[in-house]
């Protein structure tokens, strides 16, 4: 296995782990040239660059698996935010796209591209849409720092559904997809939560055994919640992931965040 990475603090560790490593910046396409050719099977999660209006980071990748033995598959790591504001309806892979946020039009712009390189290519290409990756071995992987910070959530008549998906069902969905994912086809990846923001939040204080964050009106949260985070609750929608476990055959290990956030065994319950 091959593993590109911009960090070259990072090569110890993915040799310990088996990987080859190789360095390189998709944000410098010289550095990517011996990217080519050398995969037949390509899972691309890199996130577009902060700003633009376009996935400059995936054109270039693009660019250069075309310049050689082009690969059997490529995997495109997306996000749910491509759908924008459904007013918390369920969305299946067939819902029409509308991204609202600058993030969100990156990645339209990003699956567009791999859509059409996957055409003019005939390499197999899918996309799974993602949607708020949480992993509680991983630092800032789980609520607590903001459970501690006493960040506020939204009124439940004010509040939003949102989605999750355990970093280890990711892993599994992106190897399951490079198999066995069909040519052109979008995939939600995400669990069977179906919880608002806040109750999420409640439900992670509790098995924490920390204070509940308090609840305000969407005007009250714009006075202590940046815009970025105001972003997140201007959107709302339950993702319907019947699609990756039909056609790819995804067994989820954590069903549900609760599941997922007590696996550690590192959580005090309230008693």
């Amino acid at each position: 296995m091959l593993a590109l990475t911009s960090s070259a603090q990072r090569i110890p560790s993915l040799r310990a782990q088996g990987i080859v490593p190789l360095l390189g910046n998709l944000d410098q396409i010289a550095s990517l040239r011996r990217l080519a050719g050398l995969g037949h099977r390509v899972i691309h999660l890199a996130p577009p660059a902060a700003m633009g209006g376009v996935d400059a980071r995936t054109r270039s990748l693009l660019a250069v698996l075309r310049s050689r033995t082009l690969p059997r598959t490529l995997v495109y790591g997306s996000t749910s935010g491509v759908y924008g504001d459904c007013g918390g309806g369920r969305v299946s892979e067939s819902h029409v796209l509308n991204a609202r946020t600058a993030r969100a039009l990156r990645r339209v712009d990003a699956e567009t591209r791999v859509r059409h390189w996957g055409q003019s290519s005939l390499a197999a290409t899918c996309i799974l849409r993602i949607p708020g990756i949480y992993a509680p071995d991983r630092e800032g992987g789980t609520p607590r720092m903001r459970l501690l910070k006493g960040l506020p959530v939204l009124n439940a008549d004010q509040d939003v559904f949102t989605n999750h998906i355990h970093a280890d069902d990711l892993a599994q969905a992106c190897v399951l997809a490079l198999w066995r994912g069909k040519s052109q086809r979008v995939y939600n990846v995400n669990d069977d939560t179906d919880l608002k923001m806040g109750d999420y939040f409640d439900l992670a204080a509790d098995l924490y055994g920390l204070t509940r964050p308090p609840r305000l009106s969407r005007a009250e949260a714009t006075t202590q919640l940046s815009p970025m985070q105001m972003s997140f609750m201007g959107e709302s929608r339950r993702l319907v992931n019947s699609r990756v476990k039909c056609e790819l055959g995804l067994t989820l290990r954590y069903p549900n965040v609760q599941s997922g956030l007590t696996e550690t065994g590192r959580i005090t319950k309230r008693v």
